[in-house]
């Protein structure tokens, strides 16, 4: 951290605002994770597009989901207003208009790329979740993946997965005797939530070209991060389709990523804005794997920051992975907001010249508490900050400076035409076709039938179990680089491949779901 009152970023640390003293994020320490909470219009987004600005300066990628759209103005220049020359002047600070290479992303695809991911990198887990399926349902949704994963039925997009819950449903006798129980009335019960979910705008979630994370890895042309933004607005009316999505995408940085331990800077920083709807009733299993996402995706080198109303949004064992925090304003008006604004003191190091439950609710918009880990990578004593203007503009882009930033983006035409792949909608639809296959002992029942419908598709007679991992490779490989040369889409074969692969070269049924965190 440097040592001279300087208000200029450094390699080593970002300036984040000053009280008594200037506050510094450490790179090195910027992947221990951090909180920025606050009561609406405190200066929450400001804060995190300060934080922001400033990792992308030192050349760390950044992803934030924006909510409202006031992030978006990162893209152009900031403006010399008077109140933000004033703050400047306030902190010592010599204001200089920026703005940041930035890159549009939406799930719905109207405001920035299309983001997609395939059913099977989903996984049962976090599409239970999604659609809020009980005990029963969930197993009946595994069981599903299982037969689709054992016999090679891509599950890519949403009919995909309806297709083989209705062959689940129609054949719940014969699947019984081998996984267990499957009751029609579950499997009826998942596709009626899986029209809901089609309804929310799950149907342009899922398919192909599915996102490569490391798209969101770039840095411009001037060594700078990129600053990759998630439209939320419309997300946002689906709060548990965007708290899941969120989590999909981290538990696929973990899974992708290679340990690199504690790096001189993140290699990429993640800010999950409302965070609370994460955590809002999430079963304990899941709690316990996004815990130990949080505590370990850290040695990858990814740095995720919660952005909430209050600490107490965000569970203790996950609270405590989180070392810089930046408290805005709380109010305290019922006795449950005085209970939260005691909570939030005390998950600070004390200062003994502040009271802190007291100026929390003193503090003035762009005011906050600022805690950051110090080089031994124990929580600064708390300081009450001015926070920086940033160099960006505050507020959103209009839509034509949207339209010429998604024009030369440097993943234009990447994502934005969708491939429908042949898949197990296809195939089972030419089951039907073509008349059911024998279900004696030399077809081996219903699964053996889906076998042989697969292998004739592929040039084999043999039944899908008994491809050699080899034949299952050449296949996939096929179908990969068919897809690219009609779809002219431009995507990393390895990923194609191993988004394909399903349980042949024996990848979990969760493939996707917190990553290898979640293989049972």
């Amino acid at each position: 951290m440097p040592t001279t009152d300087t208000t200029t970023d450094t390699s080593e640390a970002i300036f984040i605002g000053k009280g008594e003293q200037p506050a510094w994020l450490t790179l090195a320490l910027a992947n221990r994770h951090g909180l920025v909470t606050g009561a609406t219009g405190t200066g929450k987004t400001v804060s995190l597009q300060v934080m922001a600005e400033g990792f992308a300066r030192a050349g760390v990628p950044v992803f934030a989901a924006d909510i409202k759209g006031d992030l978006s103005g990162i893209a152009e220049v900031g403006e010399s207003k008077d109140f933000i020359l004033k703050r400047a002047k306030e902190i010592g600070l010599n204001f200089q208009p920026d703005q940041f290479s930035t890159v549009f992303w939406d799930v719905f695809g109207e405001q920035g790329h299309p983001v997609r991911a395939t059913v099977s990198e989903m996984g049962p887990l976090l599409l239970s979740r999604m659609m809020d399926l009980n005990d029963v349902q969930e197993g009946v949704l595994n069981i599903a993946f299982r037969v689709a994963d054992e016999q090679g039925l891509l599950l890519l997009d949403m009919k995909d997965l309806r297709a083989i819950l209705s062959f689940v449903g129609e054949n719940a006798a014969q699947l019984t005797t081998q996984y267990g129980n499957v009751s029609k009335q579950s499997v009826g019960s998942i596709l009626r939530q899986l029209l809901v979910l089609e309804n929310q705008g799950g149907d342009k979630f899922f398919g192909e070209p599915a996102l490569q994370l490391k798209d969101f890895m770039r840095t411009d042309r001037d060594g700078r991060g990129m600053v990759n933004i998630l439209v939320a607005d419309k997300l946002m009316e689906n709060p548990r389709l965007y708290a899941t999505f969120l989590l999909w995408m981290l538990s696929e940085l973990f899974q992708e990523l290679p340990e690199v331990g504690d790096p001189p800077k993140p290699k990429l920083v993640f800010f999950f804005d409302e965070a609370h709807l994460l955590f809002n009733d999430a079963p304990k299993a899941l709690m316990e794997k996004i815990e130990q996402v949080v505590r370990l995706i850290r040695s990858k080198g990814v740095g995720v920051y919660f952005v909430t109303q209050n600490p107490v949004d965000v569970p203790d064992k996950v609270l405590a992975q989180l070392g810089n925090r930046v408290q805005h304003a709380l109010r305290a008006f019922t006795p449950r907001d005085q209970k939260a604004v005691a909570a939030a003191a005390q998950t600070f190091r004390p200062n003994p010249k502040l009271n802190t439950a007291q100026v929390i609710t003193e503090l003035g918009t762009g005011e906050a508490l600022v805690s950051f880990l110090e080089q031994k990578g124990m929580p600064s004593i708390v300081e009450r900050v001015l926070i920086r203007p940033p160099s960006a503009r505050i507020g959103p882009v209009t839509p034509e400076e949207r339209k010429a930033i998604l024009a030369n983006s440097p993943v234009k035409g990447k994502y934005d035409t969708a491939i429908d792949s042949e898949s197990a909608y296809e195939v089972l639809q030419k089951r039907v076709a073509g008349g059911a296959a024998p279900a004696d002992g030399s077809g081996g029942g219903v699964l053996g039938q889906i076998g042989s419908i697969v292998g004739s598709i592929f040039g084999t007679n043999t039944p899908r179990g008994k491809l050699s991992t080899g034949q299952v490779i050449a296949r996939d490989v096929t179908r990969s680089v068919t897809n690219k040369v009609v779809g002219g889409v431009v995507a990393d074969l390895g990923k194609s491949v191993g988004g394909s692969l399903g349980g042949s070269i024996g990848r979990s049924i969760v493939r996707g779901a917190l990553g290898g965190l979640l293989r049972r």
